[in-house]
């Protein structure tokens, strides 16, 4: 089994309220999810209005599909263009 985790973390220009920043993350998990059918969600910086963190998980049996498809995910979140990537951390487990 191997299993793939990263954490992306976006600065959010304009945000002034949690009501916009929420808005703004949850585009960014749907849109996500919904091409990549994976698990993700907002799991730090909750309660900055300037920055989110959204961690995402795969699992699987192929090191290079898990690989790639993390490297899709990554790539598709700086192409959305709803806020600006400013660090990824990935970690791919062989269990």
């Amino acid at each position: 089994m191997v299993v793939g985790y990263g954490i992306i973390v976006f600065r959010l220009e304009g945000c002034f309220s949690l009501k916009e920043k929420r808005s703004v993350v949850k585009s960014i998990v749907s849109r996500i999810q919904n091409q990549f059918n994976i698990s993700i969600a907002e799991v730090g910086a909750n309660d900055i209005h300037g920055r989110a963190e959204i961690g995402f998980a795969l699992v699987g049996n192929d090191q290079r599909v898990i690989n790639s498809k993390m490297d899709k995910v990554l790539n598709m979140a700086e192409e959305l263009h709803l806020a600006e990537v400013i660090d990824t951390e990935m970690e791919i487990m062989v269990i």
